[in-house]
């Protein structure tokens, strides 16, 4: 969310920065709410200030015998009494229109951003590794994985389409990942491990932003709470309403969750194999920093998900999203996409991003700066660390054999029991 301050001091720059992604003009509208809102309660001050000096007036009046003044003075006070609560609830109504307003404003952008209108215009920053050669034609996860255990047909069956039902060591695998990289943050990388609530409330959605603009990707239950679609939900939500120290910063989380996406926006896309489900487990990182270090952590939570694809032996590339291909929440974002030999294309693996004081914005969560009176917001900033059905689809196709088998990557043998390949099933 934006401070409505930002838009009456610079309405035009607001505008620009906006239309950067695609965002048609609105400051005016803005304002317009935001002057009459004011002028609103304005008015109601105003009320209530000649309300109080009415009653004390009467009592002055009375003492001093001036009935005729005071009868006056009653039927003001009573004509101010009966037409407040109308003003009240028209300065409401407006508050309410002016904070839906500004609710579903995506952030602004960072200037380094670079301007683009879909994933085509995206920047390529770097790579790591090469592609692997084969000396037999390489297959998608889809037609390799079902012998291996990846069931897709039994969830189907159970869940309907997008649900996929594991079994043996292909099972076991996508639990090594998981623990790998969740052991590689906390480890080496600092971060605090979380087994957060996979239900939150409305509350809770709009705090990290995917309320209101994302609510027909959410699974919602009878009782009106939300599963998370990432930990960023609730990892994020646990700085809200909170003040903190200066000293207390960077604060950095990381858990393995069960995510939850209706997928509504994603009609026709990857509805064969493993890459685009509707349940799926994902290591999210999250960092509350101040704004000066902010960049930084960005960059460092950048190397910690490359870290991971270089342990995993995964080439992939670094690329930076373009104005028109940002999440509407976040000012800055770096993808990672792993190649996948099956498919013959780089996919997504990992997002890291800033969102700057947007998120924080919505949650109220503050800090105060050293030697200060004043509270400040601070940066709060995510990344994939990874996705962990993806990265097993991208183990599948990178590691797969002639035979049909897959070989297990060498970090991940402290986790796998002996296990070093994964054998197709009889």
């Amino acid at each position: 969310m934006h401070d409505i301050r930002l838009i009456r001091d610079d309405p035009e720059g607001f505008d620009a920065v906006l239309a950067r992604r695609g965002v048609e003009p609105l400051a005016h509208s803005i304002l317009t709410l935001d002057e009459e809102r004011r002028a609103l309660t304005t008015k109601l001050q105003e009320a209530q200030s000649r309300r109080n000096e009415a009653s004390k007036a009467i009592g002055m009046a009375m003492g001093q015998g001036d009935k005729e003044k005071a009868e006056a003075l009653k039927a003001e006070v009573a004509e101010l009494k009966q037409s407040m609560p109308a003003l009240e609830e028209s300065e409401r109504e407006l508050g309410a229109k002016l904070q839906e307003a500004l609710l579903v404003l995506p952030n602004l952008l960072d200037p380094s951003v670079p301007d683009g209108k879909s994933e085509d215009d995206n920047q390529y920053l770097r790579e790591w590794g090469e592609k692997p050669s084969f000396d037999f034609d390489p297959q998608e996860h889809a037609d390799i994985a079902p012998a291996l255990g990846m069931d897709f047909e039994t969830g189907a069956k159970i869940s309907g389409a997008r649900f996929t039902f594991l079994r043996g060591d292909i099972a076991r695998l996508h639990r090594a990942l998981g623990q790998f990289m969740l052991d590689t943050n906390t480890r080496e990388h600092g971060f605090t491990e979380c087994n957060p609530p996979l239900l939150i409330n409305e509350e809770a959605g709009y705090g990290t932003g995917q309320l209101p603009k994302f609510a027909e990707d959410l699974f919602r239950t009878t009782d009106d709470r939300l599963l998370i679609s990432t930990s960023e939900m609730v990892l994020g939500n646990s700085f809200r309403e909170q003040l903190f120290a200066e000293s207390d910063f960077p604060m950095r989380l990381t858990a393995l969750t069960p995510c939850f996406r209706s997928e509504a926006g994603a009609a026709g896309r990857d509805t064969r194999g493993f890459i685009r489900q509707h349940q799926f487990e994902k290591v999210e990182m999250i960092v509350a920093a101040l704004p000066e270090t902010a960049a930084e952590e960005h960059e460092r939570i950048t190397g910690v998900a490359e870290g991971l694809l270089q342990k995993l032996g995964l080439h992939y590339r670094v690329m930076a999203l373009c104005a028109g291909d940002m999440g509407a929440t976040m000012m800055k974002t770096y993808d990672l996409e792993v190649w996948l030999p099956g498919q013959g294309a780089y996919r997504e693996i990992s997002s890291c991003s800033d969102g700057g004081t947007y998120q924080p914005r919505r949650m109220n969560a503050r800090y105060r700066p050293e030697g200060s009176k004043k509270s400040e917001y601070f940066h709060l900033l995510n990344g994939s660390g990874l996705a962990v059905g993806r990265t097993l689809v991208a183990i599948i196709e990178n590691y797969q054999q002639a035979d049909g088998s897959v070989l297990v990557p060498e970090a991940l043998a402290p986790y796998m029991g002996g296990v070093t390949k994964l054998e197709p099933i009889a």
